[in-house]
């Protein structure tokens, strides 16, 4: 049950440290803080000094030269950089107006459901470096259940689809817990990344991380109007001329790339309810599949899902907010 997550201690607020976005909520769920996963340091190399983070970092993001460098602190959904997070968290313990010296704010984190032990022991390490209190971490999936006011202490079976920007998580859960689990670690930036490749092998075109956010939603709308036929226009440097340039190109080019990200992630869907127990596999049949996450609304994805398992899936009302609607309820909560 998630209340034995906790001790005796009251969870202050949650943080949800995505890999696109950081947000921190308080106990009715109002956002203090929610910003990008990003610090900009400078002298990185050497002895790096912090320089900003969240939007104001975002704003450097492929503007800047030596001795600045802008780095998330998440890989595939994890820890990847201690000082990043140290920075990141500590920066945004203040903007929520965390900022009494001394004061023990106790958080819940969310974490993916497959992070290891060494990474969640790092993730505690910088939240406490961060000025934070004996976190507290919870999966990810069992917070976006709670997010969706499902009713997991039920003995019932429901399954949810996390779709992050950094990894993809399915959980069934029942009974206040988590019954199976499989994550797969790609999510939105992979998609992101696989069309920037493209870009760059087949036409020795160059662009930035808000170009591929546009472009993405140019594909979005055309891939589920299903014109394949119509035209996409990207920003970004002709490496063959060395000049700024506008490409227009087919929207069908991209296609293979998409169905290769969504049918990953049904993949894995479908390896999750080939370990889920017949009990609980029925009543996934009864209530369906929720999705949610940043990445939940990406073309194709759910009905590619339902394609492959046969089972209804529904994308969940602000589906990229779940998470943090389901740490808005735990917090001020005791054990």
């Amino acid at each position: 049950m998630i209340s034995r997550l906790f001790s005796s201690r009251k969870i202050d607020l949650g943080i949800d440290l995505g890999t696109a976005n950081t947000r921190i909520v308080d106990g009715g769920g109002g956002l203090l803080f929610d910003e990008p996963s990003l610090c900009c340091f400078r002298g990185f190399d050497a002895a790096p000094a912090f320089i900003a983070a969240g939007a104001e970092a975002q704003s450097y993001q492929a503007k800047i030269a030596k001795p600045l460098k802008v780095i998330s602190p998440l890989e595939v959904g994890v820890l990847s950089d201690m000082a990043a997070a140290r920075e990141l968290l500590r920066f945004a313990r203040i903007k929520s107006g965390v900022r009494r010296k001394g004061a023990r704010v106790r958080p819940a984190i969310g974490v993916p459901a497959d992070a290891t032990q060494a990474e969640k022991r790092a993730l505690v390490a910088a939240a406490t470096d961060a000025g934070f209190s004996e976190p507290v971490l919870v999966p990810e999936p069992l917070l976006a259940a709670k997010g969706l006011d499902l009713p997991t202490g039920e003995p019932r079976g429901h399954m949810v689809v996390d779709c992050g920007a950094g990894a993809t998580d399915v959980a069934v859960v029942s009974l206040g817990g988590l019954c199976v689990t499989k994550t797969l670690r790609a999510g939105g930036l992979a998609l992101d990344r696989a069309i920037t490749d493209h870009l760059h092998l087949q036409h020795r075109f160059q662009v930035g991380p808000r170009s591929v956010e546009q472009l993405k939603l140019q594909l979005s709308e055309a891939l589920c109007a299903g014109a394949d036929d119509i035209d996409v226009q990207v920003r970004g440097s002709d490496l063959a001329a060395g000049l700024p340039k506008e490409l227009t190109l087919p929207a069908s080019e991209f296609r293979r790339l998409w169905m290769r990200f969504v049918r990953e992630a049904a993949a894995t869907v479908r390896e999750a309810l080939a370990h889920t127990p017949p009990e609980l596999a029925r009543d996934i049949l009864d209530s369906g599949i929720r999705l949610t996450g940043a990445a939940a609304q990406t073309a194709l994805l759910s009905s590619t899902i339902e394609e492959v398992v046969g089972v209804p899936v529904t994308i969940a009302p602000d589906p990229q907010n779940a998470v943090s609607r389901g740490l808005g309820r735990l917090v001020g909560a005791p054990d």
